[in-house]
């Protein structure tokens, strides 16, 4: 039997009436059905999407393979029963919900084939409202890195996969996890990999957000969510390079996903649940040393963290009680350093250190730039009397450390994008 060059994985749970246009992206594909298949596993729908599946099974014989299971309660089971009968030389996971440009798989394994790539991430774009983090889609590039991208920012499996790397090291969804079973699974094949590449010239992957909001990361709640980060967090500590590599994953997750849960949506769970949501932040700020990606975080964000992390969520929903009537606090200036004015700075009781509300420490006289020279500002602090630091700034310098900022500075392209970007923190920047 010839082998495919590519097998499209997906699992299917009440996406009707999305579904349809997935399965009929699938059927359009220039790559044609003899170098493509679909393997389709229902996870117990009750929406009619296992009858469409057997319907596209019956109109389009040997392009769909459909398996029908009672519900799992999450993708990753049914994933992994679709992944086991894979045969293409590489695998795509698309959700039900999402749907291809019609020459997606055949630029896609073209592109893999001449790169020798094991990873390819291919431009994603939303649908219906849909974020979709662009940092990784600038430019098409043979071989990325966590190091050298925006990689730590694209670790959802919708993704082209060579089988031969799954199968080697013996890769899965872990079946306990509820969401984000699919970032564990990513990283690890991203740090396995050889090649990783991505693929910035056409619209590849569409990605949406249903009216309903029933996507299931939108779904979860906050306890599944801690475990999906944490497990990525072991993947991170067992196979990630220490330095640079392991930095810009745990800055990922620290600095996004973990102060998500400690926004204005923390309000509304009852105490205990509050409580429970502190433990487990404290449990992956110990134990996966976020501390020592903080200077790459928004002050904001890691003030969150330390207070979750302290067991102080009567500080905690002050904060965040502060930032909804006040938005940016105010800057304090004690000597050469700015800090954030959060009511919790410097609060009798707490105890949290300076450094955590620390914005920017202008130069010694010595070391003072030029007049005008807003570019050494920016990567070394402003001086007493400059506009106050906006969060956009914070969340700037936070992203992308001084040292590479000095590096930067060299490059034209890399100066008019940050004075673009300072131009545009004076606008504000809350989340």
């Amino acid at each position: 039997m010839t082998v495919p060059d590519v097998t499209v994985v997906i699992a299917v749970y009440n996406t009707m009436p999305y579904l349809t246009a997935c399965l009929e992206s699938l059927v359009a594909q220039t790559i044609g059905p003899a170098r493509m298949e679909v393997v389709a596993v229902d996870d117990g729908s009750t929406d009619g999407g296992g009858a469409l599946l057997d319907e596209y099974a019956a109109r389009h014989p040997g392009l769909f393979t459909v398996l029908h299971q009672a519900n799992s309660g999450g993708p990753a089971a049914p994933t992994n029963r679709g992944l086991a009968l894979a045969r293409g030389r590489y695998v795509l996971f698309l959700g039900a919900d999402d749907w291809l440009g019609t020459e997606a798989l055949d630029r896609m394994v073209a592109a893999a084939d001449a790169w020798e790539s094991d990873v390819l991430i291919p431009r994603q774009i939303g649908v219906n409202g849909r974020l979709v983090p662009q940092g990784i889609f600038g430019a098409s590039a043979a071989s990325v890195g966590f190091e050298d991208s925006a990689l730590a920012w694209a670790l959802a499996d919708t993704k082209l996969f060579r089988l031969e790397l799954i199968r080697r090291h013996n890769l899965s969804r872990n079946e306990d996890l509820k969401v984000y079973s699919d970032q564990p699974f990513t990283l690890a094949a991203c740090l396995r990999a050889r090649r990783i590449s991505v693929l910035a010239d056409y619209d590849y992957y569409h990605l949406v957000l249903r009216e309903d909001r029933g996507n299931v990361t939108q779904r979860a709640g906050a306890p599944d969510r801690l475990r999906g980060v944490a497990a990525v967090q072991w993947v991170a500590a067992e196979l990630a390079a220490e330095g640079a590599q392991l930095d810009a994953i745990r800055a990922r997750h620290f600095g996004w996903e973990v102060p998500q849960l400690l926004q204005a949506d923390f309000l509304l769970h009852p105490e205990e649940l509050q409580d429970e949501i502190c433990a487990g932040v404290a449990a992956l700020v110990e134990r996966f040393g976020a501390r020592e990606v903080y200077d790459r975080l928004a002050v904001a964000d890691r003030v969150r963290l330390e207070l979750a992390a302290a067991g102080r969520p009567d500080a905690l929903r002050d904060l965040i009680r502060y930032e909804a009537a006040h938005g940016d606090p105010p800057v304090v200036v004690d000597g050469r350093r700015h800090y954030a004015g959060y009511p919790a700075f410097r609060a009798a009781g707490l105890g949290l250190p300076d450094e955590l509300f620390l914005l920017a420490e202008a130069p010694a006289p010595d070391e003072a730039p030029g007049a005008g020279d807003a570019l050494a500002r920016e990567g070394e602090g402003s001086p007493p009397g400059s506009p106050p630091i906006t969060l956009v700034q914070q969340v700037w310098r936070g992203a992308v450390p001084v040292q590479v900022r000095r590096r930067l500075r060299r490059y034209p392209a890399w100066r008019r994008l940050t004075e673009a970007v300072l131009a545009g923190g004076a606008n504000g920047g809350r989340r």
